[in-house]
């Protein structure tokens, strides 16, 4: 009954002509950041983050929400129409999406991705309602052991599944914690690094990095690849009065892909760190090992499409339980996040829903709304982003740039800021032109203060010694749970190299 009358509170402060306008804004402004390839939401809510400051704190906060998984909807057009991901959730919607295009079957294809992106994301918000109070009452007896803990075991999540290089993740993730201890130490009250910098004794914020990294360093990175000598994109034919409905069968077929894909992604969303390209991928492998036709897939396959979809836009629902209960943000998009609650003085934490029930669940409604509203967009306003597509790159760099000049000018009036910006402009494009993770490096600024705050209140209660880590069941269970996800790909390898040696020698016996 709690959650129904927590709903209604939500939805009262949600449905006003003012709120409604800017989740459409969010949503619209989403999916277009979704069909721009490469770009991506991280980068979308860090470059008008700034532009949020004379809105209410609900009405940012459920914008930059509506852009984060409008994103998601969006960039499994270009993934359909060009065999282009707009971002790295929607790579495995290419894998049977662009066939689908290919075979003349794009209206169905868009139609279902819609569907299964508003039944993924809806039943997400479901269980974001139904677990998110359950998670924050666990949560509210943790001490300084515990939220240490877990902020070192959202860090090593991320630096584990961040792809094959492991070093490279784990050095952009203490990077960011380099940059995270920049300025006044909190117990003793020094200044460190600030190199005599007033503008640097608060320490470096981290919307400067975060705009430098996911939108300068993309933009200098797509530039980098010659994004902007393509003038015009090969994009597949799409007629809305020719076969624009899916066929009974296609129906038939994804009946329980929906489900499979929405549960799995909402709860590898909730994994920190794993988030929804992981959910995608898994479920398209799940969905192939289910089917009674496997040799389908790849070939144009309705399921091949409808569980990345589903699995997606569940999983950044899934994202928001552990940065709304326990202020851990499980990707760079909620990291970003997770500093917009900060800047609005908002503390995610399991008190957040106590505190500021009204602020939570009109979030959580205005997901509902979002999710509604995206479906409609993505059916009936397709024509329009195939006509923003097909806008030369070139056109939209400057754009950017300016949005990020003016945004992080904006923030405090500061150049050094702004200087601050285009230098980890240049540090993300080298970071993604060798492989390190700026998510890792973002996640870590944003963790970073907290980490050291839990970690010194924790050596404080026990007096200086580790033991504190041990002795609590709950922080020890997550170090045992740390310890397992470290040896795991050991133990994997070392069975591989067994299994491998066992077989040569049936060979040669």
């Amino acid at each position: 009954m709690d959650i129904l009358e927590n709903l209604w509170l939500g939805f009262s402060i949600v449905c006003t002509p003012m709120n409604i306008l800017f989740i459409f804004i969010g949503a619209f402004v989403g999916m277009i950041i979704g069909i721009i390839p490469g770009f991506g939401p991280t980068a979308g809510i860090a470059i008008l983050l700034s532009l949020t400051y004379t809105l209410e704190p609900t009405t940012a906060i459920i914008m930059l929400a509506g852009i984060y998984y409008g994103s998601m909807y969006g960039g499994t057009i270009t993934s359909i129409l060009i065999n282009t991901p707009g971002e790295s959730a929607t790579v495995a919607s290419t894998f049977d999406g662009y066939p689908l295009a290919k075979k003349g079957r794009v209206g169905p294809a868009l139609v279902m991705q819609a569907v299964a992106s508003f039944i993924g994301g809806t039943i997400g918000v479901i269980l974001i309602s139904a677990f998110a109070p359950y998670f924050a009452s666990v949560a509210s007896s943790f001490g300084p052991p515990e939220y240490f803990m877990l902020i070192a075991m959202g860090l090593l999540t991320l630096i584990i599944i961040m792809g094959e290089n492991k070093i490279y993740g784990s050095i952009s993730a203490l990077l960011g914690l380099a940059i995270a201890v920049v300025g006044v130490d909190v117990i003793s009250g020094a200044q460190r690094f600030t190199f005599g910098q007033a503008e640097l004794i608060n320490g470096i914020y981290f919307l400067p990095v975060a705009i430098g990294l996911f939108g300068i360093g993309e933009l200098f990175y797509s530039i980098y690849e010659g994004a902007h000598k393509s003038e015009n994109k090969q994009i597949i034919a799409f007629d809305r009065r020719k076969d624009f409905w899916p066929s009974a069968t296609e129906w038939a077929e994804s009946k329980f892909t929906f489900i499979r894909g929405s549960l799995l992604g909402f709860f590898v969303g909730v994994l920190p760190g794993a988030g929804a390209t992981i959910a995608s991928l898994m479920s398209y492998s799940l969905e192939k090992k289910v089917s009674k036709t496997p040799e389908k897939f790849g070939k144009g396959h309705m399921p091949g499409l409808v569980g990345p979809e589903a699995a997606n836009n569940a999983a950044s629902s899934g994202a928001m339980v552990p940065l709304l209960t326990l202020g851990i943000p499980g990707s760079g998009s909620t990291a970003v996040l997770l500093g917009a609650f900060l800047m609005w003085g908002l503390q995610p934490g399991p008190l957040l829903m106590k505190e500021n029930p009204e602020f939570t669940w009109g979030l959580i409604s205005s997901m509902y709304l979002g999710n509604i509203i995206l479906i409609a967009i993505n059916i009936f306003a397709i024509p329009v982003f195939i006509k923003i597509m097909k806008v030369p790159y070139k056109m939209m760099v400057p754009t950017i740039m300016i949005l990020c000049a003016v945004g992080t000018f904006s923030l405090n009036g500061s150049m050094i800021e702004t200087w601050l910006m285009l230098g980890f402009g240049l540090i993300g494009f080298f970071m993604k032109l060798y492989d390190f993770s700026p998510a890792a490096l973002v996640l870590a600024l944003v963790l970073g203060p907290m980490a050291e705050n839990t970690l010194r209140q924790s050596l404080i209660i026990s007096d200086g010694t580790l033991g504190v880590f041990v002795t609590r069941p709950v922080s020890l269970t997550i170090l045992l749970i740390m310890i397992a996800i470290i040896l795991i790909p050991f133990i994997n390898m070392i069975s591989r190299a067994i299994k491998k040696n066992k077989n040569g020698s049936d060979i040669k016996g």
